[in-house]
């Protein structure tokens, strides 16, 4: 890999970039700032690599269909049913609620904070 310079007044500045970013979802973002909080180290060295993109995605999908496979789950344990959801739809949605507050709680801990 060549590095090339600009001269800025006296000085040789190398031309450094970021590479582009796709776009990266709520799980992968909170991925990357514990990253950067936590274990900056880590953080640089996938940055500098070139890795910190695919890693951001790759934890975003993983945590996407790790809600959609436990919330289905958690609402049947919960009794969210679609009888519910008719007979008493605030309901429904506060065991939703909850139920989608436990997953992400499993998510943080297994995938994002670990």
């Amino acid at each position: 890999m060549e590095i090339t310079y600009r001269q800025v007044g006296d000085y040789l500045i190398p031309n450094l970039y970021y590479p582009k970013m796709p776009p990266i979802g709520k799980y992968g973002r909170m991925r990357n700032r514990y990253l950067e909080e936590f274990h900056p180290g880590q953080h640089e060295t996938l940055l500098m690599t070139g890795q910190l993109a695919d890693h951001l995605v790759e934890i975003d999908k993983a945590a996407q269909n790790r809600l959609e496979q436990m919330m289905p789950q958690l609402a049947k344990e919960a009794g969210a049913t679609e009888q519910l959801k008719a007979s008493d739809p605030m309901k429904w949605v506060g065991l939703m609620n909850t139920c989608k507050a436990q997953a992400e709680e499993i998510i943080l801990n297994e995938l994002i904070y670990a």
